[in-house]
């Protein structure tokens, strides 16, 4: 297992790639405001909320749905770390990524850099493409959980030619993960100007989603509890779980041939954990 979670103490995980070269454009532009979007329990909220105040920037969060007081622990991190919070209606933030919600946007915060939700634009591409850069264990697979797709397109782009990713998605009917994928890498091959090696070496299995995303069941549960005592490795319960149990039960039905060695990504998220509980 590749502990990304141990990376940094609140900005870390798949969050801390993502994030890296965004804040260095942030940089290069001149702006001094992120603006980003993200739900109650937000891994990127609190992420960027952290990165922002480390790393010297004002920080905005349009969040999904109404407020509700008092604050669950990812919006109080994130509050506690200066983010200003705006809430927006569920039907209203479906139009986050139209022109007129842009507009509105710059009308109201002014000048500020725009993270999408999930961090996922071609620079959390080419951040996530550096994970693998410290694994020097040779492996045949690559395992993460899947929530927007950009990890494992970074991943996909590190690959060696007889090396094959899985992303497993967190969302129920997470099919269209693959089309989506194959746009982030269609973008990165276009702003870079490089040619992707190679076409076949990842796949996506929705067959792990446990009802859907942030949804569990007591069988995951039960998964989570005995894989955090026997490894003393604590797991989140909407994205590295469900992961893990996938990669399990592929093991027990035989789905990797016999030797095969598998590097399985902990993407972080366990900052989620509280609010989940509560």
């Amino acid at each position: 297992m590749l502990r990304l979670d141990t990376i940094h103490k609140h900005w870390s995980g798949n969050k801390y790639f993502k994030l890296k070269f965004n804040l260095e454009e942030a940089r290069k532009q001149n702006k001094t405001t992120l603006l980003t979007f993200g739900g109650a329990y937000s891994n990127h909220i609190a992420a960027t909320a952290a990165a922002g105040k480390e790393n010297g920037f004002e920080t905005i969060g349009i969040i999904r749905g109404e407020k509700h007081e008092p604050l669950n622990p990812t919006l109080q991190f994130a509050s506690d770390c200066g983010m200003q919070l705006h809430y927006v209606s569920r039907e209203v933030y479906k139009t986050k990524s139209t022109p007129a919600f842009n507009n509105s946007l710059t009308q109201q915060f002014n000048n500020f850099y725009l993270i999408p939700e999930g961090g996922s634009n071609v620079l959390a591409v080419k951040g996530c493409a550096e994970i693998l850069n410290s694994v020097e264990e040779n492996f045949d697979f690559v395992c993460c959980a899947c929530g927007t797709g950009t990890t494992l397109a970074g991943l996909i782009l590190s690959l060696n030619k007889n090396q094959k990713a899985i992303g497993f998605s967190s969302l129920k009917g997470g099919e269209f993960l693959v089309d989506d994928i194959q746009k982030q890498l269609n973008n990165y091959s276009l702003h870079y100007s490089k040619t992707i090696a190679f076409a076949d070496n990842w796949s996506i299995n929705s067959d792990y989603h446990f009802g859907g995303y942030a949804k569990t069941t007591e069988q995951l549960i039960a998964f989570k509890k005995d894989f955090e005592a026997q490894q003393n490795i604590e797991l989140d319960y909407v994205y590295t779980a469900k992961m893990m149990f996938g990669v399990f039960d592929l093991i027990a039905k035989k789905y990797f041939p016999e030797g095969s060695k598998i590097l399985a990504i902990h993407t972080g998220g366990i900052q989620g954990n509280k609010g989940f509980e509560k």
